[in-house]
């Protein structure tokens, strides 16, 4: 007699780039839940010249991807390097950069960071960024008297459609957890789940968002449940995954 197999405890979907997403299903295995990675976005790098970074006071990096990108681009190392958030920041210390600091949150965070530990009178300010931001950086620093030049060294590309296999669990009710970690992949997957007319199997699965504006993104999807982390951070995203998935602390 054939053994069925056994459906695992929790199952969360992970919409991040492939890279983020596989890193992340790393760190569900270890409490137990069961990672399906369906990335939302693929990212490409783009042949665009960095600029001559003499005149730069700091870096800004508003992704890992962007610091991935700058490494590949540039063997420059010692340009100060603010980053958004913490795996960010552990993106710039593995590609070698020795001065990396972290904002720990969002876009704002960076900014407030920025005007906190720099001056304008010291040198322009170099955001390394996708070929699409959320939020004007350069703006949010412009009023307070830095000069802010944005280099886009990749592309994020969205997805034209689900996987078959993710649209079926998804269709069957088998996702626990759907974790969002930008406005942007948010709405990427509420146009494909319409598309694929599949979102029925929703009521069952609840919607973890790093951002009140990524939640938002979700539109009217009829999930279980929502929630939104505490600080824009994977590391609040985790503390919320186990929450949901009933694991302890």
């Amino acid at each position: 007699m054939t053994a069925i197999p056994k459906r695992p405890a929790m199952r969360a979907l992970v919409t991040r780039p492939r890279a983020q997403a596989e890193m992340l299903a790393v760190l569900l295995a270890g409490q137990g839940v069961e990672a399906v990675i369906e990335p939302l976005i693929d990212i490409v790098e783009r042949t665009a010249s960095l600029p001559d970074l003499a005149g730069v006071q700091a870096i800004l990096c508003t992704s890992a991807n962007g610091v991935r990108a700058l490494a590949r681009a540039s063997g420059e190392r010692g340009v100060a390097l603010l980053a958004v958030g913490d795996a960010t920041a552990r993106a710039a210390h593995a590609a070698g950069f020795r001065d990396v600091a972290s904002a720990g949150g969002d876009v704002a965070d960076l900014a407030r960071l920025a005007r906190q530990c720099l001056r304008p009178d010291k040198g322009k300010l170099l955001h390394v960024a996708g070929s699409e931001v959320a939020r004007d950086l350069a703006g949010l620093l412009g009023s307070a008297g830095f000069a802010v030049e944005r280099v886009a060294l990749y592309e994020a590309r969205a997805a034209e459609a689900l996987s078959p296999e993710t649209a079926r669990l998804i269709e069957r009710g088998e996702i626990d957890l759907a974790l969002f970690f930008s406005p942007r992949t948010a709405a990427i997957f509420a146009r494909l789940v319409a598309a694929a007319e599949i979102a029925d199997g929703l009521t069952a699965a609840a919607a973890l968002s790093i951002s009140a504006a990524a939640n938002a993104a979700l539109g009217d999807l009829p999930f279980r449940d929502r929630a939104i982390a505490a600080t824009p951070t994977q590391a609040a995203m985790l503390a919320l995954i186990t929450q949901f998935a009933g694991l302890p602390a």
